[in-house]
């Protein structure tokens, strides 16, 4: 089975689990695809862990949950030294994020040490311990989750890491037409789970199989004039005076390199998922503001003027001009 065969079943599998959020399901197997981290945003109940939970179940490798909260420590994420009294030695005592998956449920709830700790997991795929440092899985995602709407009790991620998140999605509520399906759903699965313990679920795709997939992504053509739009769209995150006159002053900070490199790998993996060998401006367009607007930071006064994130996005998408 070719790997795009293996990552049709599993999209289908995921959203056979997770009605309603297709974009939702997308954007998980794009960042997948792209060995990325990813930041999910959007009202309780909406599917945001369930869809976490359903993907890393049909994946091969281990998954660990991780409730964040105020009295949350950095070792409750790394793991610490155990003392041996046996011998007078410390052992390392590996933490949650010593996992391929790692779902950390409403992020914006951890202390800033906290934070920490799971920059550097995310940034450098490894955990320091006193003088040592201990490498993560090779598969080794994280999956964050914030609540918008409480904002008492949390703590805001600073920019530094929310660069290290691949894309920020915005998860809305389902159609209506699709929440009698969702009904139906959830009332077959307390059904099932009340006559017998829910059995181990199949794995749709083994490590390898993703490793795989990865390489072809990277393998994709990806024209010289696409590559100068996707630099564009990022010094126009920068700079969108360049664009509009009226756009001036709007920006403290734009997308860095990072976000650029992340545009890519993105648009790569969107063009992948639909069964193509080559990336056209509707995929990078497509992955765009999912990848850009948590790396954008708009001045105080253009807030104070009405402007959006999503306003900015969708006028430099319609301002840069397409090969």
């Amino acid at each position: 089975m070719s790997m795009h065969a293996v990552f049709l079943r599993l999209q289908e599998r995921l959203d056979g689990s997770v009605l309603g959020q297709r974009q939702l399901t997308a954007r998980l197997l794009v960042a997948l695809l792209s060995d990325g981290h990813l930041l999910l945003e959007g009202p309780p109940g909406v599917a945001k862990t369930r869809a976490i939970k359903v993907l890393a179940s049909l994946v091969e490798g281990s998954f660990h949950r991780l409730q964040f909260t105020p009295d949350l420590l950095p070792a409750d994420l790394t793991g610490s030294e155990v003392f041996r009294p046996q011998d007078g030695s410390f052992r390392f005592e590996r933490g949650p994020l010593f996992h391929e998956f790692v779902l950390a449920d409403e992020i914006n709830r951890a202390p800033a040490k906290v934070q920490s700790a799971l920059l550097e997991a995310m940034a450098e795929r490894q955990v320091t311990i006193g003088l040592a440092s201990h490498p993560l899985p090779p598969l080794f995602m994280v999956l964050a989750t914030q609540n918008p709407i409480e904002h008492e009790g949390t703590y805001p991620l600073p920019e530094a890491q929310l660069d290290r998140f691949l894309m920020q999605v915005q998860v809305g509520y389902p159609d209506a037409s699709v929440e009698r399906d969702i009904l139906a759903l959830a009332r077959s699965e307390a059904l099932a789970a009340s006559h017998a313990p829910a059995a181990p679920v199949e794995p749709a795709a083994t490590r390898e199989q993703v490793f795989a997939a990865r390489r072809e992504v990277l393998a994709l053509h990806l024209a010289p004039d696409l590559e100068d739009y996707i630099v564009r769209l990022a010094a126009a995150s920068r700079a969108p005076e360049t664009l509009d006159p009226a756009l001036a002053g709007s920006v403290r900070y734009g997308a860095s390199p990072r976000g650029t490199i992340a545009l890519e790998r993105c648009a790569r993996a969107h063009a992948w998922l639909a069964g193509r060998d080559y990336v056209s401006p509707a995929d990078i367009q497509a992955v765009a503001p999912d990848v850009l607007r948590h790396r954008v930071l708009l001045s105080y006064e253009a807030q104070a003027g009405g402007l959006t994130t999503e306003r900015l996005l969708a006028t430099l998408l319609q301002k840069v001009r397409v090969p």
